[in-house]
């Protein structure tokens, strides 16, 4: 087993368990009113975007590191990791560093269609992504084993891609409201445990395929 893939797993694992906790932190800080605009944003849509690589490298790893017998499904989880980073990263760059500044300098108006807002098109962006994580998930379950300390690991993953749905329900509910949000809320639990869960299980195959 090649110690340089379990290390950079292991450790983009944990980059992309601790980016996913910040945004949990702060979407509950803005709901309670602490963070106002620009402050909630920035740091809204910089957590996110600061889990996509790390986690790309993890899902990565986790291919490398799976035996060939069950590579299938690590490919077809990392093709929806890569989904995933596409829609939502095209998302957060669009509003860190277009619709942020415009309003801003108060010019928003001409930009209004690349707004994140409640059923607009970044919003489906999104939505699409973090139901591409769901699934990334769901399809990376077979590859994990059904004992020992894998069988927790395949456990976080099924929590996440259970979790998926209730995702789906707050992007795409017709009304959308503050507390359809906490209806997500099991997200930012499952999300971060998972990758824990991965990055430690990678460490682990590491050590024990060296003994």
């Amino acid at each position: 087993m090649d110690r340089s893939i379990s290390n950079v797993g292991y450790w983009s694992g944990l980059a992309a368990f601790t980016a996913t906790v910040a945004y949990g932190v702060v979407q509950i800080l803005q709901i309670a009113g602490v963070f106002r605009f620009p402050v909630d944003e920035l740091l809204i849509y910089g957590t996110s975007l600061c889990i996509v690589v790390p986690f790309i490298l993890e899902m990565l790893a986790l291919h490398h590191l799976t035996p060939p017998g069950k590579q299938f499904w690590t490919h077809a989880a990392l093709i929806f990791t890569i989904i995933y980073a596409v829609f939502v990263t095209a998302n957060y760059v669009v509003q860190l560093a277009t619709v942020i500044p415009a309003k801003l300098s108060g010019t928003s108006e001409a930009i209004r269609v690349l707004e994140q807002t409640p059923h607009s098109l970044f919003w489906d962006y999104d939505a699409v992504g973090y139901v591409a994580m769901g699934l990334a998930c769901l399809l990376a379950v077979p590859a994990v084993e059904r004992v020992g300390f894998e069988r927790w690991v395949r456990r976080s993953l099924i929590a996440n891609a259970l979790v998926t749905p209730l995702i789906s329900v707050v992007y795409f509910y017709p009304t959308f409201s503050t507390g359809l949000l906490f209806l997500g809320f099991p997200w930012a639990i499952t999300a971060p445990l998972f990758m824990l869960m991965v990055a430690l299980m990678l460490r682990r195959r590491e050590s024990a395929a060296h003994g």
